[in-house]
């Protein structure tokens, strides 16, 4: 399993990345990760093993709290000549995730993908709009050179699909009811946040990033607090707006890693869900307030899209239509009793959604790729 952020690191990628490591792991299999070096590894832990491979890394233009790795390709073939396995996962696709491939191809060595982030989409937010197609055209290049790519929806797929990306297989995400769950709300919490029982507390958990369109949550917030004063907004994440939005003064910021029971604590404390981001694959965070029974304001897409419906569960705007999201937000702040409403009949939905199940489908198709790379013949494969 290659990927370039990992636990403790905190967001959907790396969490879903460890949680299928664990799971897999569980079922009886050998995972060898392969990621770079974090500044949370101590110096007790720097010696690798069987089950972790480091490489250097360097930090993110523009987002130094991540780090990608370096094209380790010799280091690879190493030792995937030395300890060759079955099959090679590449969950995400900088220069560690290209190696990987480039190596697993020159091995003859069975290789799936992820599709976890839209990178291509988040260059017009870093003032690279321009490099957008060449984006896509690496992002193309990478997963088609695999002999599948995983992504999280149908909707993905189609949409890739149409962008020239082959052989696309849908697995799906998971969430822990009995972790996030509405019996975790605490008063004590909402009472630290100024909020009381009849206060609507409207809830944001995201990175401070500029792809997660921070401006649009602010602006939906205030047309809430127009339609009902006794409105408080969180925002729960870390990234390079942390200080922005902490001067802003619009509600009041949590930023910091939460984890297991604090970050559900969070959640379940809160009534509303606003989700503004447009550069989502999935959206984690969907499922997440889902299962905390919040009442969800979110764009027609992605996870909302996969697991939701309009006024039945949600509350639902067009792809990228910020009218309509404020007015929908609106529309929730004006019958706080209708947010519950929605949170319950999301809950309910969120239930059915087991990570159990999600690792049973990432296995069989991990599985597949295997079988199916073994009717090629090696050389075959390795000029591919």
């Amino acid at each position: 399993m290659v990927t370039e952020t990992y636990p403790p690191e905190v967001n959907g990628v790396a969490r879903t990345i460890g949680i299928m490591v664990d799971g897999l792991r569980a079922r009886g299999h050998i995972v060898q990760l392969v990621r770079p070096r974090q500044r949370a590894d101590s110096a007790a832990s720097r010696v690798d093993g069987p089950e972790l491979m480091r490489v250097a890394g360097i930090p993110i233009p523009r987002y130094s709290q991540l780090r990608m790795g370096v094209p380790a390709m010799r280091a690879l073939l190493r030792a995937w000549q030395r300890a060759r396995p079955d099959v090679v996962h590449v969950a995400t696709e900088g220069p560690l995730g290209w190696a990987a491939i480039s190596a697993a191809r020159r091995l003859g060595i069975p290789a799936a993908t992820d599709f976890h982030t839209n990178f291509h989409a988040y260059s017009a937010h870093y003032g690279f709009a321009w490099l957008s197609r060449p984006v896509t055209g690496y992002l193309r290049y990478i997963h088609n050179r695999a002999d599948c790519t995983m992504v999280p929806t149908e909707e993905l797929a189609e949409t890739l699909a149409g962008q020239g990306f082959e052989r696309l297989r849908v697995v799906g995400r998971g969430i822990y009811p009995q972790v996030f769950s509405p019996k975790r709300r605490s008063n004590e919490l909402r009472r630290r946040w100024g909020a009381s029982e009849d206060t609507l507390v409207v809830l944001c958990v995201s990175r401070f990033a500029p792809e997660k369109n921070f401006p649009l949550v602010i602006e939906a917030y205030d047309a809430m607090r127009r339609v009902n004063p006794r409105c408080r907004l969180v925002l729960v994440g870390d990234g390079p707006l942390r200080s922005r939005l902490e001067r802003q003064g619009a509600g009041c910021v949590i930023a910091g890693r939460l984890v297991n029971g604090e970050l559900s604590e969070h959640y379940a404390s809160a009534d509303a869900f606003l989700f503004a981001s447009t550069t989502e694959t999935f959206g984690n965070v969907t499922l997440e307030a889902m299962a905390s029974g919040l009442g969800i304001v979110a764009y027609r897409y992605a996870a909302a899209r996969q697991y939701l419906e309009h006024e039945r569960s949600a509350l639902l705007a067009p792809f990228d239509n910020r009218g309509a999201f404020i007015e929908q937000a609106e529309r929730l702040a004006r019958d706080p009793p209708r947010a519950r409403a929605l949170g319950q009949a999301a809950r309910r939905i969120a239930e059915g959604l087991s990570w159990e199940q999600t690792i049973g489908d990432f296995e069989a198709v991990l599985r597949e790729t295997l079988a199916r790379a073994a009717s090629y013949s090696e050389p075959a494969r390795a000029t591919a």
